[in-house]
C-alpha cells in the first residue's frame, strides 16, 4: 500500500510517499481502507518531536510510528474476531496510529461509525478536534446552559468546534479570532466575534463563565482579567514556549495556581473515547455542529498539508484523501 513515511524526526520535508507492507489486523483489530485523514497538530509534534518531551511517549531517537497521522474516516475491511459491533463494508471514524495510507488498523473501542450526513472527509476532520473541544467545554469546562463563553482561536480546528459545540450545550459564545476568520466565525453560530487585532477581550469590559483557550501563548494574568472571579479557563494543547516543554508549563502553572485562587484554572489532556465519537456524529446529524473544511490534500501532498496547518491560517480544519 502507498503510506506517508518518515524514518527521522525532523520538518514535513522528513516525510515521503513509499509502498509498504499492508497493515495485518490482529484479533483485537479492525482494519480499515482509508478514504480521508484529518491533519491536527499532534501530527506535527509527532513529526518534528517537538516538545522534546513528545519523545518520550512516542520514540527517543524516531517516531515509534513510522506512518503518520492519527484521525480517519474509512470502509471496515476486516475485523479481529474478538471485535463486536463492526463488520466489513461499515463505514467508520475515529482514530488510528498511521492513517496517512491506504489502510491502517484501529482499536474498535476508539472508532465509531460514521455521521450519516457527513462525507468521509468531513467525518475525519472531527475524531481529535471535535472530541477535545467536547472534552474542555463539557468535562472540564463544566458548560452550563445560558453560560457566557469565550473560544480563543475560534477559526482553528478545535476552535471551530469549540464555538458551535457550546452553542448546542446552551452558551453564548464569543469567538477570538484573526481578522481573515472572523467571517468565518460568525457564520458557525458565535454571537460575538472579536478581531484580536484590533479589540482586547481582557479590557475588563467584559468577563465570561468559561474560557476555552485554543490559541496557546497568552499569559495566565491576561487570561484571568477576562475570566469572572469563580469562572473556569481550560487551556487546550501546549503550543508555544521553549523546544522541551512547549506550552505544557503554561498548563502546570495554571494547575497550581488554580490552588490559591477562586478561579479554577487547567489544562487538558483530552482522551480518545467511543462514547465522545458517537455523541459528536449525533449532533452533526442533527446539524448541530458542521465541520468546517478549508483545504483538502491528496495522500502524496501530505507534507504540504502539514506545513499549511501548522502555519496557523488554516480556516477550520485540512484534511488529507486517499
Amino acid at each position: 500500500m502507498k503510506a506517508i513515511v518518515q524514518d527521522v524526526y525532523g520538518s514535513a520535508d522528513t516525510l515521503e510517499l513509499r509502498d509498504v507492507d499492508t497493515p495485518v489486523p490482529g484479533d483485537d483489530d479492525v482494519l480499515i481502507r482509508v478514504q480521508a485523514a484529518g491533519v491536527e497538530q499532534g501530527v506535527w509534534h509527532l513529526m518534528s518531536g517537538l516538545p522534546y518531551l513528545t519523545r518520550a511517549f512516542f520514540g527517543l531517537r524516531a517516531p515509534k510510528t513510522p506512518i503518520r497521522g492519527r484521525e480517519v474516516a474509512g470502509r471496515v475491511e476486516a475485523a479481529g474476531r474478538n471485535v463486536d459491533g463492526f463488520r466489513p463494508g461499515d463505514e467508520v471514524f475515529g482514530t488510528a496510529e498511521g492513517s496517512f495510507a491506504e489502510f491502517v488498523c484501529a482499536k474498535p473501542d476508539k472508532i465509531a461509525l460514521k455521521p450519516v450526513k457527513a462525507g468521509f472527509e468531513q467525518a475525519a476532520v472531527v475524531p481529535i478536534s471535535g472530541t477535545t473541544a467536547l472534552q474542555g467545554l463539557r468535562d472540564s469546562g463544566r458548560l452550563r446552559p445560558g453560560q457566557d463563553v469565550l473560544v480563543i482561536g475560534a477559526g482553528g480546528g478545535v476552535g471551530s468546534f469549540a464555538v458551535q459545540l457550546a452553542k448546542a450545550l446552551g452558551a453564548r459564545v464569543t469567538g477570538v479570532c484573526s481578522t481573515a476568520k472572523v467571517e468565518l466565525v460568525r457564520s458557525i453560530g458565535a454571537d460575538h466575534v472579536i478581531d484580536y487585532r484590533r479589540d482586547d477581550f481582557a479590557d475588563g469590559a467584559r468577563q465570561f463563565d468559561l474560557i476555552l483557550d485554543t490559541a496557546g501563548n497568552r499569559p495566565l494574568s491576561v487570561l484571568r482579567r477576562a475570566l469572572k472571579p469563580r469562572g473556569t479557563l481550560v487551556i487546550v494543547g501546549g503550543e508555544g514556549g521553549n523546544r522541551w516543554t512547549g506550552g505544557f508549563e503554561r498548563s502546570l502553572r495554571a494547575a497550581l495556581l488554580s490552588l490559591f485562587v477562586s478561579q479554577k484554572l487547567t489544562g487538558l489532556m483530552a482522551r480518545e473515547r467511543q462514547a465522545d465519537l458517537r455523541f459528536l456524529a449525533q449532533l452533526i446529524d442533527a446539524g448541530s455542529v458542521t465541520p468546517v473544511i478549508d483545504k483538502s490534500y491528496p495522500l502524496g501532498e501530505a507534507p504540504e498539508a502539514i506545513r499549511y496547518m501548522h502555519a496557523g491560517s488554516a480556516r477550520g480544519k485540512v484534511v488529507v484523501t486517499v
